[in-house]
């Protein structure tokens, strides 16, 4: 199991982040695991081929979903985290926004707390967060998973990003969450359109300069398939390319659905910058 305290301080790998979907209705079909004993075989299988992090979402975020219950999300994540802490001291993130949900998930075998509203949908999640000590990955996203793709709009999308992030850093540290438990992503596909997410990616740079790690998770998202006209099961190439370049540019974590191909991107990528620096 990779020491984050460890990390945090020397970020000397690359790491990686493997999409494990408790939901019916996710983007990418084969994302999804429906039964517990299934999502933690996979889970199994993704820390072999090369995951850090397995990341367990009970609540789609794709462009127009709808909200699911509480109790609902938590019966979808907590036996599967439960499933592979048993088996396993792989890391585990839970992707929620909601509080109620998390802290059944750090009380189960969850370190990380990947918010994709920032903290700012449920006021209670900080200090949920605080309490269990976990680490936080702060994502940027304009509107909502239901509204975000109609019509976003800025005036430099960089800037507000980073301002937007900033900011976030700020507000979790006032909650009680240090900066070296948070990282930061500009929410690549959430809130933006394709010229968006390109100018994201070309200054990934520019979001090293907040501080915590960056994490960039582009995994089959739908402009790879503006780009290429291809659908989401086509588009591992594309994938492996963003992150690439991401990770050559200052990226420290990339959240990925091919976990073995995107370890192997992830290493030569990382290789490529220090050769650099």
């Amino acid at each position: 199991m990779v020491d984050l305290v460890r990390w945090f301080e020397r970020r000397d790998r690359v790491l990686v982040v493997g999409i494990l979907n408790a939901t019916p209705d996710s983007f990418f079909e084969r994302s999804r695991f429906p039964s517990a004993l299934e999502a933690v075989e996979r889970a199994l299988e993704m820390e072999a081929e090369g995951a850090d992090v397995i990341d367990v979402g009970g609540e789609s975020s794709q462009p127009g979903s709808e909200p699911v219950p509480a109790d609902v999300e938590a019966a979808r994540v907590v036996p599967i985290i439960e499933g592979i802490r048993k088996r396993s001291d792989v890391l585990i993130s839970v992707d929620t926004v909601k509080s109620a949900v998390a802290g059944e998930a750090l009380g189960a075998g969850a370190t990380i707390v990947n918010d994709i509203s920032a903290l700012r949908f449920d006021t209670a999640m900080a200090g949920i967060a605080a309490a269990g000590d976990a680490y936080v990955v702060l994502m940027h996203m304009q509107g909502t998973p239901t509204t975000m793709q109609k019509r976003p709009e800025y005036k430099d999308v960089v800037d507000e990003v980073h301002e937007f992030l900033a900011e976030r850093i700020r507000a979790a540290e006032s909650a009680g969450i240090p900066r070296e438990r948070v990282i930061v992503d500009p929410g690549i596909g959430f809130g933006k359109r394709l010229p968006h997410n390109l100018e994201l990616l070309r200054n990934v740079e520019r979001f090293t300069d907040l501080g915590p790690p960056v994490l960039i998770g582009a995994s089959r998202k739908s402009f790879l398939g503006e780009i290429l006209g291809l659908p989401a099961e086509e588009r591992l190439e594309g994938t492996l390319a963003v992150h690439a370049v991401a990770v050559a540019h200052g990226a420290d974590l990339i959240r990925v659905h091919d976990v073995k191909e995107g370890r192997r991107a992830a290493d030569v990528a990382r290789r490529l910058r220090q050769h650099a620096d």
